[in-house]
Protein backbone atom coordinates (compact mmCIF):
# COMPACT_ATOMS: atom_id res chain seq x y z
CA UNK A 1 0.00 0.00 0.00
CA UNK A 2 2.65 2.23 0.70
CA UNK A 3 5.34 1.05 -2.22
CA UNK A 4 4.37 3.40 -4.55
CA UNK A 5 2.71 6.55 -4.46
CA UNK A 6 0.87 7.45 -1.04
CA UNK A 7 -2.73 7.22 -0.98
CA UNK A 8 -4.02 10.81 -1.12
CA UNK A 9 -7.78 9.06 -2.17
CA UNK A 10 -10.28 6.88 -0.52
CA UNK A 11 -13.19 4.84 -2.09
CA UNK A 12 -14.90 2.70 0.20
CA UNK A 13 -17.94 0.01 -0.45
CA UNK A 14 -21.12 0.09 2.13
CA UNK A 15 -22.54 -3.12 2.89
CA UNK A 16 -20.37 -5.66 3.58
CA UNK A 17 -17.17 -3.13 4.48
CA UNK A 18 -19.19 -0.45 6.71
CA UNK A 19 -22.65 -1.86 7.77
CA UNK A 20 -24.34 -5.16 8.14
CA UNK A 21 -27.59 -4.40 7.47
CA UNK A 22 -28.54 -1.44 10.07
CA UNK A 23 -25.34 -2.80 12.36
CA UNK A 24 -22.09 -0.89 12.25
CA UNK A 25 -18.72 -3.12 11.59
CA UNK A 26 -16.61 -2.48 14.28
CA UNK A 27 -13.93 0.13 13.19
CA UNK A 28 -16.10 1.24 10.40
CA UNK A 29 -17.24 4.37 12.71
CA UNK A 30 -13.41 4.89 13.25
CA UNK A 31 -12.40 4.51 9.71
CA UNK A 32 -14.44 7.39 8.43
CA UNK A 33 -13.87 9.61 11.46
CA UNK A 34 -10.14 9.16 10.62
CA UNK A 35 -10.39 9.97 6.90
CA UNK A 36 -12.31 13.13 8.19
CA UNK A 37 -10.22 14.39 10.77
CA UNK A 38 -7.38 14.14 8.39
CA UNK A 39 -8.95 15.65 5.28
CA UNK A 40 -8.82 12.83 3.02
CA UNK A 41 -10.92 12.99 -0.18
CA UNK A 42 -13.03 9.90 0.35
CA UNK A 43 -16.40 8.10 -1.36
CA UNK A 44 -18.65 5.54 0.29
CA UNK A 45 -19.91 3.65 -2.75
CA UNK A 46 -22.84 1.09 -3.18
CA UNK A 47 -24.92 -0.49 -5.94
CA UNK A 48 -28.19 -0.11 -4.25
CA UNK A 49 -29.72 2.70 -6.12
CA UNK A 50 -32.91 2.36 -3.64
CA UNK A 51 -31.65 5.73 -1.76
CA UNK A 52 -31.11 8.79 -2.40
CA UNK A 53 -27.57 10.12 -0.41
CA UNK A 54 -29.82 11.83 2.09
CA UNK A 55 -31.20 8.49 2.71
CA UNK A 56 -28.46 6.59 2.84
CA UNK A 57 -26.51 9.48 5.32
CA UNK A 58 -29.52 9.05 7.73
CA UNK A 59 -28.93 5.19 7.45
CA UNK A 60 -25.39 5.19 8.50
CA UNK A 61 -25.76 7.92 11.16
CA UNK A 62 -28.37 5.68 13.13
CA UNK A 63 -25.32 3.17 12.97
CA UNK A 64 -23.14 5.62 14.26
CA UNK A 65 -21.36 6.40 11.10
CA UNK A 66 -21.14 9.94 10.25
CA UNK A 67 -20.58 10.53 5.91
CA UNK A 68 -21.51 13.53 5.01
CA UNK A 69 -24.22 13.40 1.83
CA UNK A 70 -21.15 14.72 -0.92
CA UNK A 71 -19.51 11.44 0.16
CA UNK A 72 -22.42 9.42 -1.12
CA UNK A 73 -22.09 8.00 -4.43
CA UNK A 74 -24.88 4.87 -5.58
CA UNK A 75 -25.42 3.64 -8.99
CA UNK A 76 -28.16 5.89 -9.55
CA UNK A 77 -25.85 8.90 -9.26
CA UNK A 78 -23.43 7.29 -11.48
CA UNK A 79 -26.01 6.27 -14.22
CA UNK A 80 -27.72 9.79 -14.26
CA UNK A 81 -24.33 11.47 -14.72
CA UNK A 82 -23.51 8.77 -17.57
CA UNK A 83 -26.81 9.34 -19.35
CA UNK A 84 -26.34 13.46 -18.68
CA UNK A 85 -23.38 13.36 -20.50
CA UNK A 86 -24.46 10.89 -23.20
CA UNK A 87 -27.93 12.44 -23.91
CA UNK A 88 -28.39 15.99 -22.43
CA UNK A 89 -32.13 16.79 -21.72
CA UNK A 90 -33.16 13.20 -22.93
CA UNK A 91 -36.18 10.58 -21.51
CA UNK A 92 -36.56 8.01 -19.24
CA UNK A 93 -39.25 5.43 -18.39
CA UNK A 94 -37.71 4.39 -14.89
CA UNK A 95 -38.25 0.68 -13.04
CA UNK A 96 -37.02 1.98 -9.74
CA UNK A 97 -37.30 4.31 -6.50
CA UNK A 98 -36.68 7.50 -4.86
CA UNK A 99 -32.75 7.24 -5.32
CA UNK A 100 -33.05 6.77 -9.08
CA UNK A 101 -35.59 9.06 -10.47
CA UNK A 102 -34.05 11.71 -7.96
CA UNK A 103 -30.52 11.22 -9.45
CA UNK A 104 -31.98 11.95 -12.90
CA UNK A 105 -34.63 14.96 -12.35
CA UNK A 106 -31.44 16.50 -10.66
CA UNK A 107 -29.43 15.77 -14.06
CA UNK A 108 -32.54 17.05 -16.29
CA UNK A 109 -34.26 14.40 -17.15
CA UNK A 110 -37.71 14.17 -17.85
CA UNK A 111 -39.52 10.69 -16.58
CA UNK A 112 -42.26 9.39 -19.59
CA UNK A 113 -43.65 6.52 -20.75
CA UNK A 114 -44.10 7.64 -24.25
CA UNK A 115 -41.13 7.16 -26.25
CA UNK A 116 -38.60 7.46 -24.20
CA UNK A 117 -34.58 7.71 -24.91
CA UNK A 118 -34.16 4.69 -22.21
CA UNK A 119 -35.46 2.54 -19.95
CA UNK A 120 -33.90 2.28 -16.83
CA UNK A 121 -33.94 -0.11 -14.52
CA UNK A 122 -33.07 0.33 -10.88
CA UNK A 123 -33.11 -1.28 -7.55
CA UNK A 124 -36.73 -1.51 -5.83
CA UNK A 125 -38.54 -3.22 -3.06
CA UNK A 126 -42.22 -3.84 -5.28
CA UNK A 127 -40.87 -5.08 -8.95
CA UNK A 128 -44.39 -4.71 -10.21
CA UNK A 129 -45.55 -7.26 -13.69
CA UNK A 130 -47.23 -4.05 -14.77
CA UNK A 131 -44.25 -1.96 -14.97
CA UNK A 132 -41.80 -4.40 -16.22
CA UNK A 133 -44.21 -5.36 -19.07
CA UNK A 134 -43.94 -1.42 -19.98
CA UNK A 135 -40.13 -1.89 -20.20
CA UNK A 136 -40.12 -4.71 -22.12
CA UNK A 137 -42.72 -2.96 -24.92
CA UNK A 138 -41.18 0.31 -24.68
CA UNK A 139 -37.50 -1.59 -25.75
CA UNK A 140 -39.25 -3.51 -28.32
CA UNK A 141 -40.30 0.44 -29.44
CA UNK A 142 -36.73 1.28 -29.65
CA UNK A 143 -35.77 2.66 -26.43
CA UNK A 144 -32.08 2.34 -25.19
CA UNK A 145 -32.22 -0.51 -22.08
CA UNK A 146 -29.72 0.94 -19.18
CA UNK A 147 -29.78 -1.36 -15.86
CA UNK A 148 -28.00 0.61 -12.63
CA UNK A 149 -26.04 -2.64 -11.73
CA UNK A 150 -25.73 -6.03 -12.35
CA UNK A 151 -26.39 -7.67 -8.46
CA UNK A 152 -28.57 -10.69 -8.76
CA UNK A 153 -29.87 -10.35 -5.40
CA UNK A 154 -30.27 -8.89 -2.50
CA UNK A 155 -30.15 -9.29 1.47
CA UNK A 156 -32.88 -8.52 3.61
CA UNK A 157 -33.68 -9.47 7.27
CA UNK A 158 -36.80 -12.18 5.47
CA UNK A 159 -34.10 -13.96 2.70
CA UNK A 160 -32.72 -13.12 -0.29
CA UNK A 161 -34.90 -10.41 -2.73
CA UNK A 162 -34.27 -10.29 -6.44
CA UNK A 163 -32.34 -7.31 -7.55
CA UNK A 164 -31.51 -5.41 -10.80
CA UNK A 165 -30.19 -8.14 -12.39
CA UNK A 166 -32.48 -10.78 -12.09
CA UNK A 167 -34.90 -8.34 -13.96
CA UNK A 168 -32.78 -7.51 -16.56
CA UNK A 169 -32.62 -10.93 -17.17
CA UNK A 170 -36.48 -11.27 -17.36
CA UNK A 171 -36.21 -8.50 -19.53
CA UNK A 172 -33.66 -9.25 -22.01
CA UNK A 173 -34.98 -13.14 -22.35
CA UNK A 174 -38.33 -11.46 -23.06
CA UNK A 175 -36.67 -8.51 -26.02
CA UNK A 176 -33.67 -10.18 -26.91
CA UNK A 177 -32.28 -6.96 -25.78
CA UNK A 178 -28.91 -6.57 -23.30
CA UNK A 179 -29.17 -3.50 -20.86
CA UNK A 180 -25.85 -1.46 -20.34
CA UNK A 181 -25.04 -1.79 -16.55
CA UNK A 182 -23.45 0.98 -14.82
CA UNK A 183 -22.95 -0.24 -11.58
CA UNK A 184 -19.78 -2.52 -10.21
CA UNK A 185 -17.98 -4.53 -11.55
CA UNK A 186 -17.97 -1.55 -14.49
CA UNK A 187 -14.89 0.43 -14.12
CA UNK A 188 -17.24 3.22 -15.41
CA UNK A 189 -18.51 3.51 -11.30
CA UNK A 190 -14.63 3.71 -10.39
CA UNK A 191 -13.86 6.23 -13.32
CA UNK A 192 -17.28 8.58 -11.93
CA UNK A 193 -16.25 8.44 -8.51
CA UNK A 194 -12.55 9.69 -9.52
CA UNK A 195 -13.80 12.50 -11.62
CA UNK A 196 -15.95 13.54 -8.74
CA UNK A 197 -13.97 13.98 -6.09
CA UNK A 198 -10.88 15.22 -9.01
CA UNK A 199 -8.74 12.23 -7.48
CA UNK A 200 -5.68 10.59 -9.74
CA UNK A 201 -5.91 6.44 -9.69
CA UNK A 202 -2.64 5.66 -9.05
CA UNK A 203 -2.76 7.59 -5.74
CA UNK A 204 -6.96 5.92 -4.54
CA UNK A 205 -7.49 2.58 -3.26
CA UNK A 206 -10.69 0.84 -3.31
CA UNK A 207 -11.57 -1.13 -0.16
CA UNK A 208 -14.52 -3.92 -0.87
CA UNK A 209 -15.95 -6.99 0.22
CA UNK A 210 -16.54 -8.83 -3.09
CA UNK A 211 -14.02 -9.87 -5.26
CA UNK A 212 -16.48 -10.35 -8.31
CA UNK A 213 -17.50 -6.76 -8.02
CA UNK A 214 -15.45 -4.39 -5.93
CA UNK A 215 -12.28 -5.79 -6.55
CA UNK A 216 -12.48 -6.22 -10.00
CA UNK A 217 -13.78 -2.58 -10.66
CA UNK A 218 -11.07 -0.92 -8.91
CA UNK A 219 -7.69 -2.84 -10.35
CA UNK A 220 -9.57 -2.56 -14.38
CA UNK A 221 -9.57 1.54 -13.65
CA UNK A 222 -6.02 0.93 -12.09
CA UNK A 223 -6.90 1.27 -8.31
CA UNK A 224 -4.73 -0.38 -5.35
CA UNK A 225 -7.43 -2.40 -3.86
CA UNK A 226 -8.39 -4.30 -0.19
CA UNK A 227 -10.33 -6.87 0.47
CA UNK A 228 -11.92 -7.17 3.83
CA UNK A 229 -13.66 -10.70 4.82
CA UNK A 230 -16.54 -9.22 6.52
CA UNK A 231 -18.93 -9.43 3.97
CA UNK A 232 -19.41 -11.78 0.25
CA UNK A 233 -16.15 -13.43 -0.24
CA UNK A 234 -15.22 -15.97 2.00
CA UNK A 235 -11.55 -16.71 3.42
CA UNK A 236 -11.29 -19.72 1.64
CA UNK A 237 -12.65 -17.90 -1.90
CA UNK A 238 -10.34 -15.71 -2.60
CA UNK A 239 -7.41 -17.66 -4.41
CA UNK A 240 -10.43 -19.21 -6.82
CA UNK A 241 -9.72 -15.71 -8.67
CA UNK A 242 -7.89 -15.19 -11.21
CA UNK A 243 -6.93 -11.87 -10.12
CA UNK A 244 -5.54 -10.77 -6.56
CA UNK A 245 -6.18 -7.70 -3.85
CA UNK A 246 -3.16 -5.44 -3.70
CA UNK A 247 -4.20 -6.97 0.55
CA UNK A 248 -6.65 -8.87 2.22
CA UNK A 249 -7.82 -7.92 5.76
CA UNK A 250 -9.68 -9.23 8.16
CA UNK A 251 -12.25 -5.99 8.55
CA UNK A 252 -12.21 -2.21 7.89
CA UNK A 253 -10.37 -2.17 11.69
CA UNK A 254 -7.05 -3.17 10.38
CA UNK A 255 -7.57 -0.01 8.23
CA UNK A 256 -6.79 2.71 10.77
CA UNK A 257 -2.73 2.71 10.79
CA UNK A 258 -2.94 3.12 7.13
CA UNK A 259 -4.97 6.04 7.46
CA UNK A 260 -2.86 9.19 6.92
Amino acid sequence: MTETRPIDTWLTDMDGVLVHEEVAIPGAAEFIGRLRELGKRFLVLTNNSIFTPRDLRARLLASGIDVPESCLWTSALATAQFLADQRPGGTAYVVGEAGLTTALHDVGYTMTERNPDYVVLGETRTYSFESITRAIRLIEGGARFIATNPDPSGPSQQGTLPATGSVAALISTATGRQPYFIGKPNPLMMRSALNRLEAHSETTVMVGDRMDTDIVSGLEAGLRTVLVLTGSTRPEQVERFPYRATRVLASVAELLPLVG
